[in-house]
C-alpha cells in the first residue's frame, strides 16, 4: 500500500502538468484564429504561454522532491498523453515518447533511441489497419506538432528574436512585451526544450518537420498543413530569426506547401481557399528571405523549381483581390532580400496584371 500512495503522490503532478498541455494546446488553436483579428487576444495569448511556461519550470523541483519519497515509480512507465488519449497504454506510451523527444538533447545517445521507438511505435499502430489506432496516431502527433511549435516561439522571444521585425505594424510591441515577462520569471529551463543556445531552436524546428513527415505518413498531413497555416506569429518572428534556424522553418515550409497541393481534402472550397491564403500569408515572406542558407543551400534546384511552381499554382486558385494581397506581400519582400532571387513568382504577377487590365475593358455589346 505504501508504494501504492506513493506512487499516486508522485504521478499527481504529471496529471497536472499534462492536463495543462493538452487544455492550452487545443485552446491555442482557436485563440489563434480570433488574435489575427483582435490584437487584445494576441497579447492575451502571449501572457498565457508566458504563464504555461512559468509553470513548466516549476514543475521539476516540485516532482524532484516527491521522487526522493520513491525512485521506483519513475520507472513505472505511467504518462498521460495528450487530448485526451491516456485512457489507454498505448496512447500514453506514445505520448510519453514524443514528449520525451522533445526534452532530450540530441547530442545524447538515447535521442536517437527514444525517436526509433516513437516511430516504430507510430508505424504498427499504422499497419494494424484499426480506426482508433489511427485515430490515436492523429491525436497524439497533431498534439505534439502544436507543442513544437510554442516551443519553437517561445524560445525566440526568450532570446528576443522577432523583437523588431518587419512583418506587420504591432506585432514587434506585443513581442517584445512578452520577452521582458519571459525573462522576468526567468523561463528557459530545459525541461521544457528552451534554452539559451540557438541549436535548441534548430532541434525543435527539425522535430516540427519530422512531425509533420509523421503526421503525413498516416495520411493526416492536413493536421499538420492547418496548423503551420495558422502560425502567422511564428512566421512573423522567423523573419529577424538567426540563418541556420530560417533554413530549418523554410524546409517545414517547402514541405508543408508540397502536402497542401497533394493532400485531398475533405474540407469546403471556402475552407481549402482559406487555407491556402493562411499558409502565403504566413510562410512566402520567409521564403523569400531565408532560403539561401549559410554553408549551403536550404533547397535544391529542383526543389526550388517544384515549390516555385506550387507556389503559381496556388496563387491562380485563389480570388482576384487575394492575388493582389498576396502578390504585394511578395514584391515586398522580394525586393527587399537583395541577395536571393526566388521564389520568383514574375510569371504570376505578370498574369494578374493582364487580368486586372481587363477589368478596365467596355462590356461587349450583344
Amino acid at each position: 500500500m505504501g508504494m501504492m500512495e506513493n506512487s499516486a503522490i508522485f504521478m499527481a503532478p504529471l496529471l497536472l502538468r499534462n492536463t495543462v498541455t493538452s487544455l492550452l494546446v487545443y485552446a491555442d488553436k482557436s485563440i489563434l484564429v480570433l488574435a489575427e483579428k483582435y490584437k487584445v487576444l494576441e497579447i492575451f495569448r502571449y501572457l498565457v504561454i508566458a504563464s504555461f511556461l512559468f509553470f513548466l519550470r516549476l514543475f521539476p523541483s516540485f516532482s524532484q522532491s516527491l521522487k526522493a519519497d520513491d525512485d521506483s515509480t519513475q520507472s513505472s512507465g505511467y504518462f498521460v498523453g495528450y487530448g485526451g488519449v491516456g485512457d489507454s497504454g498505448i496512447g500514453r506510451a506514445l505520448s510519453q515518447l514524443l514528449w520525451s523527444v522533445n526534452d532530450i538533447p540530441v547530442s545524447s545517445s538515447k535521442y536517437g533511441i527514444v525517436r526509433s521507438l516513437a516511430e516504430q511505435l507510430i508505424e504498427e499502430n499504422n499497419k494494424e489497419d484499426i480506426e482508433a489506432l489511427r485515430e490515436m496516431n492523429r491525436t497524439v502527433l497533431s498534439a505534439a506538432f502544436s507543442r513544437t511549435l510554442c516551443l519553437v516561439e517561445a524560445a525566440m522571444l526568450e532570446l528576443g528574436q522577432g523583437r523588431v521585425g518587419h512583418y506587420g505594424a504591432g506585432f514587434g510591441p506585443v513581442c517584445y512585451q512578452l520577452n521582458r515577462l519571459l525573462r522576468a520569471v526567468g523561463v528557459g529551463s530545459g525541461r521544457v526544450g528552451v534554452s539559451r543556445s540557438g541549436n535548441s531552436m534548430e532541434k525543435l524546428a527539425a522535430e516540427l518537420l519530422w512531425l509533420a513527415e509523421e503526421l503525413a505518413g498516416c495520411g493526416f498531413e492536413e493536421e499538420a498543413v492547418e496548423r503551420w497555416a495558422s502560425a502567422s506569429n511564428l512566421a512573423g518572428l522567423s523573419l529577424s530569426a538567426e540563418p541556420r534556424l530560417q533554413g530549418s522553418l523554410v524546409k517545414v515550409s517547402a514541405f508543408l506547401f508540397k502536402q497542401m497541393k497533394d493532400m485531398d481534402s475533405e474540407a469546403t472550397e471556402e475552407g481549402s481557399r482559406q487555407t491556402k491564403m493562411k499558409m502565403l500569408t504566413s510562410w512566402l515572406p520567409l521564403l523569400c528571405r531565408g532560403s539561401n542558407g549559410t554553408d549551403m543551400p536550404v533547397l535544391s534546384l529542383s526543389e526550388r523549381a517544384e515549390l516555385e511552381k506550387i507556389l503559381e499554382d496556388t496563387i491562380a486558385m485563389l480570388q482576384h483581390e487575394e492575388q493582389e494581397q498576396v502578390l504585394s506581400l511578395w514584391l515586398h519582400h522580394f525586393t527587399y532580400c537583395p541577395s536571393s532571387d526566388w521564389p520568383n513568382l514574375h510569371a504570376s504577377y505578370a498574369r494578374w496584371c493582364t487580368t486586372s487590365r481587363k477589368l478596365f475593358l467596355p462590356p461587349l455589346k450583344m
